[in-house]
C-alpha cells in the first residue's frame, strides 16, 4: 500500500493537504478526518483506516505531492552508513550508528524546486537516502521485533551544504536548510516493499551514485533498535538511513551542484524524487 499527503489547490486554503492512499493507476483516495500522514500515524488504527478509506478521489500531480510525513517528531539521521561511502570518504566501518538531526523545517515536496541562500551554495552536495518512518511507539525495542515497527519506507534528497558541515565537528548545520530536503513522494508499507532495492542519484540525468540498501551497515532494524534504546520512537518520526557512495564532496576535484541543476533520488519499488536547485542571489548572511 502507498500512502501520501496530497496539497489541495483549489480548497482556497493555501496549506490545505489531505492524507491519501495512493490506488494502482495513480488516483488518490482521500483519507477522510486526516489531514496528512503525521496525523494519520497518531492513530493506533492507522494501516485499516487507509486501506478501508473511500473518500474523494484526487488525481495528484508534480507539486500537489506534499513531504509525505510533513510534520514529524522527530528526524534522525544516520551517517556514513553505507559500506562503499565509508571507504570513499578514508574511514573504518563503525562499530556503532552515527546519528544527528535534521529539523522538519527542512523538508520540502518530492518534486518541489529547492531554494538555497546564495551564502551556502558554494559546496552543495546530493545524498540520496532511503528514509522510513515509524508506525506506533518503539522503546528499548529488540532487532527481532523491529519491522513491527516501522510503519512503511520512503526516498530522501537529502541537500548537503559542505562548507558548512564541516565548519564544527557537528554536521547539523549542513544537513537542515530550509526546505531543501526532498521526502516522498510516497510511504509505502512494508508489506508493499521489498528491502534491498537499487538506489541511484543523478545530476541533470547523469548518474552520481548507485548501489543497493543491503550494502547498509546498519539496517532499519538494526537502527530501531539501537536509536530506540536512546529515546523513544514515536508515531510518525522518520530515520534517514544514510548516503552511498558517489557523493560531489569525494569526487577529485570535488563536484557541486549548480545553480538550475535538478537532483533526481530513485529507490526501486518506492518511486522518485526529483528537486530543481534555485540559488537565491540576493541571499545575505
Amino acid at each position: 500500500m502507498r500512502l501520501a499527503t496530497i496539497r489541495l489547490k483549489n480548497s482556497g486554503l493555501e496549506s490545505a493537504t489531505a492524507a491519501a492512499r495512493i490506488d494502482a493507476d495513480d488516483s488518490a483516495t482521500a483519507i477522510e478526518g486526516f489531514a496528512d500522514l503525521s496525523e494519520l500515524l497518531q492513530n493506533p488504527e492507522w494501516e485499516e483506516l487507509a486501506r478501508t478509506a473511500n473518500g474523494a478521489l484526487l488525481r495528484p500531480e508534480g507539486d500537489d505531492f506534499a513531504p509525505v510525513v510533513p510534520n514529524p517528531g522527530k528526524i534522525v539521521c544516520v551517517g556514513l552508513n553505507y559500506a562503499n561511502h565509508i571507504r570513499e570518504m578514508g574511514r573504518e566501518l563503525p562499530a556503532f550508528p552515527t546519528l544527528f538531526s535534521k529539523f522538519r523545517e527542512a523538508l520540502t515536496g518530492p518534486y518541489d524546486d529547492v531554494f538555497v541562500p546564495e551564502y551556502a551554495s558554494a559546496q552543495l552536495d546530493w545524498e540520496g537516502e532511503l528514509a522510513f518512518v515509524i508506525g506506533k511507539k518503539a522503546y528499548q525495542v529488540s532487532e527481532a521485533d523491529a519491522e513491527n515497527y516501522i510503519a512503511g519506507y520512503s526516498v530522501m534528497n537529502d541537500y548537503t551544504m559542505r562548507d558548512y558541515q564541516y565548519r564544527t565537528l557537528q554536521w547539523d548545520q549542513g544537513k537542515t536548510f530550509e526546505k531543501t530536503s526532498g521526502f516522498g513522494p510516497y510511504l509505502t508499507t512494508t508489506d508493499s516493499y521489498s528491502f534491498g532495492s537499487a538506489l541511484e542519484t543523478r545530476l541533470d540525468g547523469e548518474l552520481m551514485q548507485t548501489t543497493t540498501t543491503d550494502d547498509l551497515v546498519f539496517t532499519p532494524t538494526k537502527l530501531v533498535e539501537y536509536i530506540s534504546h536512546i529515546v523513544t520512537l514515536q508515531p510518525g518520526d522518520v530515520v534517514i538511513t544514510g548516503t552511498p557512495g558517489g557523493v560531489g564532496h569525494a569526487r577529485k576535484p570535488g563536484v557541486y551542484i549548480q545553480d538550475g541543476q535538478t537532483v533526481e533520488v530513485s529507490i526501486g519499488g518506492l518511486g522518485v524524487v526529483r528537486n530543481k536547485t534555485v540559488v537565491q542571489q540576493d541571499s545575505t548572511v
